[in-house]
């Protein structure tokens, strides 16, 4: 599963897992576009709800241009 935010994007990170794609809300943890499995959205969702913090610090990063920071996967 690949979760990226793109610098001359808008806030919502892009989710890929596979050939599912989504973009989801980091302040609603919602899905915004886009559709997930179950399994994969809880996976999601559990790792956003964990880091939400450092989403938005990278959000805020990517738009100053600034270099993003890795976020531990799930475990």
């Amino acid at each position: 599963m690949v979760i990226g935010m793109f610098y001359s994007d808008h806030p919502p990170a892009h989710v890929r897992y596979g050939d599912q794609r989504a973009i989801v809300g980091i302040e609603t943890l919602s899905v915004l576009e886009g559709s997930l499995s179950p399994k994969a959205l809880g996976l999601v969702m559990e790792w956003a709800a964990l880091h939400r913090q450092e989403l938005r610090a990278d959000w805020d990063r990517a738009r100053r241009l600034q270099p993003l920071l890795r976020i531990p996967p799930l475990e």
